[in-house]
């Protein structure tokens, strides 16, 4: 089983200089989750309908070349 360095889960805050026009807070900390859920190797995809933010598709990838069955 592939292991990896362990996530740094200290809370950094961010000030935004200017208002955001399309993600919330609630959906950047989504992003951000997500981001650290990929590992090695993966895409994010964000699905938009009628303007907003719908979905978020995460796909996780692996090195064929460095495959065991124990990865799934």
């Amino acid at each position: 089983m592939k292991t990896y360095p362990p996530i740094d889960n200290t809370v950094t805050t961010t000030t935004i200089k200017q208002p955001l026009k399309f993600l919330t807070s609630s959906q950047i900390t989504m992003l951000d989750e997500a981001l650290a859920e990929l590992g090695e190797y993966g895409e994010l995809h964000l699905v938009i309908d009628k303007g907003r933010l719908r979905f978020l598709v995460i796909q996780k990838s692996y090195d064929a070349n460095k495959w065991n069955s124990s990865d799934l």
